[in-house]
């Protein structure tokens, strides 16, 4: 185990705080670094970088008074709002509470849905067309009663919208004067607020498709400005303008391109609750098995995976990887979205990043193309138009679930007295880690599209990943980890080069703790391989950790502690590290084996959400109420591929 002092990894890390200029290009190789600036071209360390220094935070998912769901579930907030307050700005919330972030974010994009976009306004407003409609008339009464009557009406709005059953008189189609406003609303508030060089306001919106209660949600993210965005309006899943097949979005995202020769990307949402269809082997919409075409149109478009939000956590499952002792985290598997159809345990392979890397790498065994090769982020989904995502700061998922005595057992959502989303079971998370060049919509989605970004549950934890082949213990020990990184290797969400004979992959992997949060428990690393042709393997290494912890017989590393005081919703940081840093190699490699690389980061446990509400409104909660947390970060992976 390899630990380096405080102030060494916080120089090593100073570093990611710079701006320098970068290409869209792919990294260059090793020995053009070292040419670029050899040692005696430049006397400061920090002149000639042409590399990424600096992480990004923000959310990619973030959801206002706009959207059919939120404005009914009781957001009053606008897209100007959202931007506003993910600025900084103290914001009084839909429900009359002050709120503001402990840190501004860097970016944000407001994805209101793309259907119905507009619809909420009208039904607020009192539009006569929608009071002629009985359903509408309904939905119009509930609304204005608010609270937990609102959130009935959203439930009903969401469950229509899923099932097809959505009045046709109420519908906001694009087209119409109603879309178009919402539309250019959007675009507005985005173009107001993006500040190149200090703040990224992202166009962007979310494709619902929820054909039956499946979860099959994208956000769509633009790299263009409103003259490029206003051109097309958003694609939606209402036929006939629209279809919840993401083969037919990514088909109206190439439309995009060539019309106006602009460039976005979408994110796919995480799929806990996509009941076994987020990541298929066989198309549940043609009952075909994945084909060429599907992966290299998916892997095209969708480079990155939400893996964790306020819906669940979705890197795996405790079913799918039973020696993992964290694989058990903030778990949503009660079923579809809106519970109409039970979770099976055959479902669960199909919806969580782990198994999805796995499948990636199958299929590109068998077809040449990956999929699944995706990088990872976290999000809010929040339909509050505030992006918060720590334990002591979270405002929940809708307006009718932010701050109150009561949330923890008011259903976040209830779709009959038997089938709900407990309001305890919201998750506090998360955002999403950009390595980018600066702050600029150009800089920040080429970053994504080459993957260099990382997930945190909530936490803003510093992580730097690298692969190569010659690594060596000496290098955790260096000032400049990342310099040593991008000249000896490849950064995360990037291929390693062909193997080298005799040899096994080494990993460069550094931490360091958010000043806000809690200290780390450990660095993991996270293999998943193919055997054979269809063999699927994982395996998590603990690669660094703190204290003087060893393995037991087992092979498994003791718990860090558990400094947490519940009942005062506070904790030391007595236990754990400020940062870790060390390099690993794999152990039992095989270079005829594809396999994917991440790191998995462990803070040491602090108090969950929960605990922060009973301690600040006195209340007693149910003994089954989750009170501690272990948050954490997931990199995108590193792949190897035999030649």
């Amino acid at each position: 185990m390899n630990r380096i002092s405080a102030v060494t990894v916080m120089l090593a890390f100073v570093c990611a705080t710079n701006h320098v200029a970068f290409a869209q290009e792919p990294m260059p190789p090793e020995e053009t670094l070292r040419d670029a600036y050899p040692a005696q071209k430049h006397y400061s360390p920090w002149a000639g970088r042409h590399f990424p220094t600096r992480v990004y935070w923000g959310d990619t998912h973030l959801h206002t008074g706009l959207s059919m769901d939120a404005g009914a579930f009781g957001a009053r907030l606008t897209p100007d709002d959202a931007y506003r307050f993910a600025r900084g700005a103290e914001m009084t919330s839909s429900t009359g509470l002050q709120v503001k972030l402990s840190r501004p974010l860097d970016f944000l994009v407001v994805a209101d849905h793309s259907d119905n976009m507009g619809f909420f306004p009208r039904l607020f407003a009192g539009d006569p067309a929608f009071l002629a409609d009985p359903t509408g008339k309904r939905w119009y009464d509930m609304v204005q009663q608010g609270g937990q009557e609102g959130v009935k009406a959203a439930v009903e709005i969401i469950m229509a919208f899923g099932n097809n059953t959505f009045p046709a008189a109420l519908a906001s189609l694009p087209g119409s004067d109603a879309y178009r406003s919402a539309w250019e609303e959007m675009i507005k508030a985005a173009e107001k607020h993006n500040d190149p060089g200090h703040f990224t306001a992202f166009i962007g919106y979310e494709w619902t498709s929820n054909t039956g209660g499946m979860n099959l949600h994208r956000v769509v993210l633009y790299r263009d400005g409103a003259e490029k965005a206003s051109v097309m309006e958003p694609y939606t899943t209402l036929k006939p303008l629209g279809s919840d097949n993401p083969r037919d979005l990514w088909t109206w995202m190439r439309g995009y391109t060539e019309k106006t020769g602009g460039r976005l990307l979408a994110i796919a949402h995480n799929g806990n609750l996509s009941n076994g269809i987020m990541f298929p082997i066989v198309e549940s919409f043609t009952g075909k098995r994945v084909d060429r075409a599907y992966a290299e149109t998916r892997a095209k478009w969708e480079p990155l995976y939400e893996v964790t939000q306020i819906k669940g956590d979705g890197e795996t499952h405790p079913i799918l990887s039973r020696n993992d002792e964290f694989a058990d985290y903030e778990t949503w598997d009660q079923g579809n979205l809106d519970l109409s159809q039970p979770k099976q345990e055959e479902m669960l392979q199909y919806e969580y990043a782990r198994s999805a890397l796995q499948f990636g790498l199958q299929l590109e065994q068998e077809l040449g193309v990956n999929p699944y090769k995706f990088g990872m982020i976290g999000s809010t989904d929040s339909h509050t138009g505030l992006a918060t995502a720590e334990e002591e700061n979270f405002f929940g998922k809708h307006s009718g679930a932010e701050p109150s005595p009561k949330r923890w057992e008011h259903p976040m959502a209830k779709i009959s007295d038997d089938l709900l989303y407990e309001g305890w079971s919201m998750v506090a998370a998360g955002y999403a880690a950009v390595w980018a060049t600066e702050n600029t919509r150009e800089a920040i989605f080429d970053a994504m599209m080459r993957k260099e970004t990382y997930a945190t549950t909530g936490p803003r934890i510093l992580v730097r990943f690298f692969g190569g082949w010659d690594f060596t213990a000496s290098d955790a020990q260096n000032r400049f980890p990342a310099q040593l990184g991008y000249t000896k290797g490849v950064p995360m969400g990037a291929d390693l080069s062909a193997a080298r004979p005799g040899k096994a992959p080494t990993f460069l992997v550094a931490a360091l703790k958010d000043p806000l949060s809690g200290n780390l428990d450990r660095i993991q690393i996270v293999k998943v391989w193919l055997e054979g042709s269809d063999t699927r393997r994982e395996q998590v290494y603990d690669v660094v950790w703190s204290g003087e912890r060893q393995p037991g017989s087992d092979g498994k590393l003791p718990p860090v502690g558990n400094t947490v005081d519940v009942a005062n919703a506070t904790w030391t940081n007595t236990i754990g590290a400020p940062e870790l840093i060390a390099v690993w190699t794999d152990p039992d490699f095989d270079p005829n084996q594809r396999a994917a690389y991440y790191a998995r980061v462990i803070e040491i446990p602090t108090p969950r959400w929960t605990a922060y509400d009973a301690k600040r409104y006195g209340v007693q909660m149910a003994p089954e109420v989750p009170m501690v947390t272990q948050e954490r970060a997931y990199t995108s992976p590193i792949w190897y591929a035999p030649e």
